[in-house]
C-alpha cells in the first residue's frame, strides 16, 4: 500500500497543473464593472457629461451619494494614475461650499475623485471674500458651473449662533454671520437646530445667487447653477433642498450667453 501511495503521489506530481482561472475571472470582473447594467446599478454618470452640464452634474452627485448610503462606493479617480492625469490641469464639475466639520469628507460621501470637487470650506460654511474669491477663481477659470451650498446636521457653529455663548477671538464673527439665518427660523415647528441649519445654507444660496459681479450674471444667465443641501450624519444621505431647486434659469454655455449679449450691428 505505501509503494502505491507514493507512486499516486509521483503521477500526481507529474500531472501538468490546472489551468489558472484567476486572469479569466478578472476579466469577466472588469468587463461586469463596464457593463451598462453595473454602471445603473451604481448610478454612475459620465465625468465629462457632468462637467459640461450642471444639471448632470447634479445627478453625478446624488448618484455618488446614493452609492455611499448604500455601501456601493466605488472610489472612482483615486489613484497614481488618475493623480498624474490631473497634475497639469483640473476640471472640477461642482464647487462645494461646506462646513469644515471633521465628519463631513465630501468626496467621500459623494465618492467621487481627483479633480471632480473643488471645495471651499469654513466653519458653518460662512463665506467671506476668500471664499467668495474662490468660489469665483472655480466658475471664471476652471469652468465649474455647478455649486452647491451644503450644511450638515448636528453643525457646532450654527448651534453657537442659536445659543450665543461668550466665545474667544474670532469666532463671533462665525455667530454674527449665521445668527439672521437663527431668527429667520425662530419659532418654526420642528427641531430649532435643524430649522437653523436649513435657514443657513437657503441665506447662503441667495448670497451667492446675487453676488456682483461674477456670479450673478453667470447665475442669471444660466452658465452657473447654485443650489443648496443638507447632510445627515445619521445615515449619510445628502437632501438636495427643494427650495434651491425651483425656476432654475434655463443652462446656456458661456459661448451662447456672450453671443446674445454681444452688441447687434
Amino acid at each position: 500500500m505505501l509503494v502505491s501511495a507514493l507512486r499516486q503521489g509521483a503521477n500526481a506530481q507529474s500531472r501538468p497543473a490546472a489551468p489558472v482561472k484567476s486572469n479569466a475571472n478578472a476579466k469577466r470582473r472588469a468587463g461586469a464593472i463596464d457593463s451598462v447594467q453595473w454602471r445603473r446599478e451604481h448610478y454612475v454618470v459620465n465625468r465629462d457629461s457632468a462637467f459640461l452640464d450642471p444639471r448632470v452634474g447634479l445627478r453625478t452627485l446624488r448618484g455618488g451619494n446614493r452609492r455611499f448610503v448604500e455601501n456601493k462606493s466605488i472610489r472612482p479617480r483615486q489613484d497614481l494614475a488618475a493623480l498624474l492625469k490631473v497634475e497639469k490641469k483640473q476640471k472640477p464639475f461642482a464647487v462645494i461650499v461646506g462646513c469644515s466639520d471633521s465628519r463631513v469628507p465630501h468626496e467621500i460621501l459623494f465618492d467621487q475623485g481627483l479633480g471632480d470637487l473643488f471645495i471651499v470650506r469654513t466653519a458653518g460654511q460662512v463665506m467671506a471674500a476668500a471664499s467668495y474669491g474662490s468660489i469665483e477663481f472655480a466658475t471664471l477659470v476652471l469652468g465649474t458651473k455647478l455649486v452647491v451650498v451644503m450644511g450638515h446636521q448636528s453643525c457646532g457653529a450654527v448651534d453657537a449662533a442659536l445659543k450665543r455663548p461668550d466665545v474667544p477671538g474670532h469666532i463671533v464673527t462665525l455667530i454674527n454671520s449665521i445668527k439672521h439665518a437663527v431668527a429667520e427660523s425662530k419659532g418654526k415647528p420642528g427641531d430649532p437646530l435643524d430649522n437653523a441649519i436649513r435657514q443657513n445654507v437657503l441665506d447662503q444660496v441667495e448670497e451667492l445667487r446675487d453676488l456682483d459681479p461674477i456670479l450673478s450674471r453667470k447665475y442669471k444667465n444660466g452658465e452657473v447653477l447654485i443650489v443648496g443641501a443638507v447632510y445627515r450624519l445619521h445615515g449619510g444621505q445628502v437632501e438636495f433642498l427643494p427650495e434651491t431647486l425651483k425656476n432654475l434659469p434655463a443652462f446656456r454655455t458661456a459661448a451662447v450667453s456672450a453671443a446674445e449679449e454681444a452688441p447687434k450691428h
